[in-house]
Formats: structure tokens, C-alpha cells, sequence
């Protein structure tokens, strides 16, 4: 990772340890720090580049007692080639209209997230959230993020996703979209979209966020070839395929 000087100390926090949403059993500890102040965009490029997350103001990264089961991605772009599947998904969703608009949350996006959560995530604290709180996620960040609209020929909303702009890509922060819709497959499509809207910025990478192997909610992430995984020797591609079956990809955990 280059180094980024920074004009102010930035301090990181561990938090206390949770039940883990992904894997059922475990418990879940964050290093969690600020994006504020002068140094928020550049300390964001930092960390994002060591295999953080952003949320509001806030990044952070696993730190889960004996689990190193998050496993920070990204996606290649120049060398992505989209499966038949993926081609057929995009053919399907032609019809649809992706519009950049700026980070500002709305009624119609709150409906569209609480029938997303009430179908797919009923149990968990997303689900609970109330329209502030939805605003608060998609309004609260110190960088230079954006959300993409995916509207039906109509102007009907079906799907959004929460998006960051890096120097070196686009991070998916958050994405949802109409449950009833599920066979049109649009979570792929918003990553598509992804994938063809850095590449048309001649940006190298999409950042996925955690590739989690024996999560259903994450393990979709897998298809989308080549990925690079972020470990100890820094950014390496991951073989999905025959992962934790060698020594060279538990290293790279």
C-alpha cells in the first residue's frame, strides 16, 4: 500500500464482541475509526486499499477471535468476462434505466429497502430501521459517494445501490432491490453495471466489500472472476474454487 501522509493522528477502536450475522455460532469484533476532518477521503483510500469497509463515518475491519472468515474482495476489471449467465441477466435488464443521483435519501428508496429487508433479512437489525436511520446510512459520509437509481421504463424504482468513488474504482457499499422481482436477478445486474461503469472510467477496480465462503448471504461474490483478495501479502487473487484447500490461499486469509 502507498503511503498516504496524513495531517492529523487517527485513533482505532476495538468493539466489544457480538453475535456474528453471517456465521452462525461466532462472535463478531470490529477496529473501527472515523473518516473525518481534512484526512477523511485520503484516509478512506488507505484503509478501503487494506481491506476496510466504510459505513457512515466509520471504517472498519474484522477482528474476530480465532476467525479470519471475512475475507476483503475486489474485482478486476480489464480481466473480467462475464459467465453466460451474467450475459443473460444483462440482456434481461436492458430495459432498465440507471441514473447516477446524488447521495440523498427519499421516501420511495425507504419503501423499496423495508420490503428488501422484510423479505431477505427479516431477523436482522437492518430490518428494524426506521426512515432516519436509512437516511443516516445513505447521507452520512465524508466522501465523495453517490447512489444509482435502476428504474422500469415506467419510472417505477426496482433497485439502488449505495456507492463510493475511489481513485482506483468504485466500493459497492450497500445494494437493494423489489423482492418480488428476485427471478430478474438484479443484485447481479447492479454489479454488473458496477463493473461496466469503471471500466468506462478506465478504473481498474469494482471493491466488493467480504467474500465470506460459508456464508449464502456473501458467497454469490464468488462469480465474479478474477477476484483479489486482500491478506497479509496484500492484494492476491483468490481461486474460489479450491479455497482453504491449500497452504498458498490460507495464507492469503
Amino acid at each position: 500500500m502507498d503511503h498516504i501522509p496524513l495531517k492529523r493522528p487517527h485513533f482505532f477502536f476495538t468493539t466489544a464482541p457480538l453475535p456474528c450475522p453471517y456465521v452462525a455460532g461466532r462472535l463478531e469484533r470490529k477496529i473501527v475509526t472515523e473518516l473525518a476532518g481534512p484526512d477523511a477521503e485520503i484516509l478512506h483510500e488507505a484503509l478501503s486499499r487494506a481491506g476496510f469497509r466504510r459505513s457512515h463515518s466509520i471504517a472498519y475491519t474484522p477482528a474476530c477471535p480465532g476467525c479470519n472468515a471475512c475475507i476483503p474482495v475486489r474485482i478486476v476489471v480489464d480481466e473480467f468476462e462475464p459467465a453466460r449467465a451474467m450475459r443473460r441477466v444483462w440482456r434481461a435488464n436492458g430495459h432498465l434505466e440507471a441514473r447516477e443521483v446524488p447521495p440523498r435519501a427519499t421516501a420511495e428508496q425507504y419503501r423499496l429497502f423495508s420490503r428488501y429487508q422484510d423479505s431477505r433479512h427479516s431477523g436482522g437489525d437492518m430490518a428494524l430501521m426506521g426512515f432516519y436511520d436509512y437516511r443516516s446510512m445513505v447521507e452520512d459520509s465524508p466522501i465523495d459517494t453517490f447512489l444509482v437509481e435502476f428504474r422500469e421504463p415506467g419510472g417505477r424504482l426496482v433497485a439502488v445501490c449505495l456507492t463510493d468513488r475511489m481513485s482506483d474504482g468504485l466500493s459497492a457499499v450497500y445494494s437493494f432491490f423489489d423482492p418480488d422481482l428476485a427471478a430478474m436477478s438484479l443484485g447481479t445486474c447492479m454489479i454488473l453495471w458496477l463493473i461496466e461503469e469503471t471500466r468506462r472510467r478506465s478504473l481498474p477496480y469494482v471493491y466488493l466489500g467480504y467474500w465470506i465462503a460459508e456464508s449464502r448471504k456473501m458467497s454469490y461474490k464468488a462469480r465474479f472472476r478474477p477476484l483479489e483478495a486482500f491478506g497479509p501479502g496484500g492484494w492476491k487473487v483468490l481461486d474460489t474454487e479450491n479455497f482453504g484447500k491449500n497452504k498458498d490461499m490460507q495464507a492469503a486469509e
